[in-house]
């Protein structure tokens, strides 16, 4: 094993006994080529993972310090219970527990998006119901009349008012709202499916949960239920052989699939079992004032997917008017001391209100995928960082805000070209 990661066997042995760290890219090596699970040394850590800690620490009280992503990561590799520790404390100065969403966002971290329990169940319904087809929506019909008693009727979008689906268990009636497209009306579909096939792994898997009251339960019973869903849909063999052979053409696997680019993009960074891992996606969902509705960090460690800014170098809003509503960018995302480039896929999405979904993959998977390279040949890359406030760039023409715990530079005898100009950052 020591010959297979290019180290020595007796820095091998320090790890394994806790006497050494265990670096970010030797993790990633073990977890490509020897199936490890990086989230199996933490223990029972309740701190959300690398996001939640990246989170914790953009607090202002840590800026110009400059720690990145792959430090936390170490972090969390050579001593999780002092992580742990460090979390607890941070949020006990804050005066009250972590909101109800924040609690759950934290779960999904720390499972990297993976429900492995609902996953394997989700399969197994999938394959007793077939290949999906043209005859997919009309065998999950049958199933939900069978099994539930209920009759699947599409009704008129005045019937249901802003409801997309009403279980009316007096009428022993599921309805649908005629109103939605294909992809949403089969999402539906499964969701009513799931909820009574798949209850059982659903309730183990939000009671499982370390949750502070019932609304975060509540919160992540709705996540689970949705991610049920997709996982039926878009089965984990199924969906990663299917990507394999494509390259990852998201077009093609929308097809596939009759899902939209949203349901596809957050399934996607699911794709963390041990042993038969997908690509490391994140996934966000923005609306046209830069606030971010969805984040999903999955196995990939992305900075982008724990900011709480974005950057007005980063053009992801270019999707809302781009034709056909999608724009590629390569991105050097600031961390620390240290940046990393990563490719970001927006996609403008529609419906009851307008949002942009960005997917979001490391240079070292997406270097490998044909849009990808046709995209950094185009278009080259782009210098951002997680927000102003969080961003040590000093030469950004666009920084809006001073870096939050920089000393700014006075000199009345010169106008410099910049807003804003820095001390050095601190080491």
């Amino acid at each position: 094993m020591a010959r297979q990661l290019g180290i020595s066997a007796s820095y091998l042995n320090l790890i394994e006994h806790g006497q050494r760290p265990l670096p970010a890219n030797l993790a990633d090596r073990l977890e490509r080529d020897f199936g490890f699970d990086p989230a199996s040394v933490r223990d029972d850590l309740r701190a959300g993972g690398v996001p939640g800690l990246m989170e914790r620490l953009a607090d202002p009280r840590f800026a110009g310090l400059g720690i990145g992503a792959e430090e936390v990561t170490e972090w969390l590799a050579a001593a999780p219970q002092t992580a742990l520790a460090f979390a607890r404390l941070f949020d006990s100065t804050l005066g009250a527990p972590p909101s109800p969403l924040a609690q759950v966002e934290a779960e999904i971290a720390r499972r990297r998006g993976h429900f492995e329990a609902i996953d394997r169940a989700a399969e197994a319904l999938a394959m007793e119901l077939g290949a999906p087809g043209d005859d997919f929506l009309a065998r999950m019909v049958a199933r939900i009349e069978a099994a539930q008693g209920l009759a699947v009727t599409l009704v008129e979008p005045a019937e249901l008012g802003a409801e997309r689906r009403r279980t009316d268990p007096a009428a022993r009636q599921l309805l649908i709202s005629a109103a939605l497209d294909p992809a949403s009306r089969q999402f539906q579909l499964a969701e009513a499916l799931v909820t009574h096939d798949l209850r059982e792994s659903i309730a183990e898997a939000a009671n499982q949960a370390d949750l502070a009251d019932r609304e975060a339960w509540r919160l992540l019973r709705r996540h689970l239920i949705s991610y049920a869903a997709a996982a039926l849909i878009m089965p984990h063999g199924r969906l990663l052989r299917a990507a394999t052979a494509a390259g990852f053409d998201l077009a093609t696997l929308q097809r596939r699939f009759a899902v939209s680019f949203e349901q596809l993009a957050q399934r996607l960074t699911t794709l963390t079992r041990e042993r038969q891992p997908g690509l490391p996606f994140a996934m966000l969902r923005l609306d046209r004032a830069g606030q971010i509705s969805k984040r999903f960090a999955g196995a990939s460690r992305c900075p982008l997917a724990t900011a709480t800014a974005t950057c007005p170098r980063w053009q992801w809003h270019a999707a809302f008017a781009a034709p056909g509503g999608r724009a590629d960018q390569w991105v050097e995302v600031a961390e620390g001391a240290g940046s990393s480039r990563w490719w970001t896929v927006a996609q403008r999405v529609g419906g009851a209100s307008e949002h942009v979904v960005v997917l979001i993959l490391g240079e070292r998977w997406a270097s490998r995928l044909p849009a990808a390279g046709a995209s950094a040949a185009s278009h080259g890359e782009a210098p951002i960082g997680p927000g102003c406030a969080l961003c040590l760039r000093g030469d950004c023409p666009q920084r809006a805000v001073p870096a939050t715990g920089r000393q700014l530079r006075f000199d009345e005898r010169v106008s410099w070209a910049l807003p804003y100009q820095a001390e050095p950052a601190a080491v």
